[in-house]
């Protein structure tokens, strides 16, 4: 970046910002898939000990496998999510802050798009 024109960082801090963007948006729905994981788990362990369906060793080690993984999971991208969400917000600060040193003219004479 050279110091008499910040558009190239803006543009830099940009694509950071979309890229954050799509990080968030895959976590969410990496934690919703391991939200969905652990209370099937929970619910085939549940309907195991009330006699809902015949108890199986091998049912109840892939129940527990999901309340683990799905746990596991959610927790992981809860993490990732949380850290690119301040990265996020660094980003946006100092992209706010290059515009403000931008200087931009009003342009007048037009109605808006045509």
């Amino acid at each position: 970046m050279n110091g008499d024109d910040p558009r190239e960082e803006i543009e830099r801090l940009e694509a950071q910002i979309d890229g954050f963007a799509a990080t968030i948006e895959s976590c969410r729905k990496f934690i919703l898939a391991g939200w969905i994981a652990a209370v099937s788990g929970s619910v085939g362990l549940i309907a195991m000990l009330v006699d809902a369906i015949q108890f199986d060793l091998s049912l109840m080690a892939v129940a527990m496998a999901a309340i683990l993984g799905g746990i596991v999971v959610a927790g992981s991208n809860h993490s990732t999510a949380t850290e690119a969400t301040r990265e996020l917000t660094v980003a946006e600060a100092k992209r706010a802050a290059l515009i403000g040193q931008l200087d931009l003219r009003l342009v007048s004479g037009r109605d808006g798009p045509q």
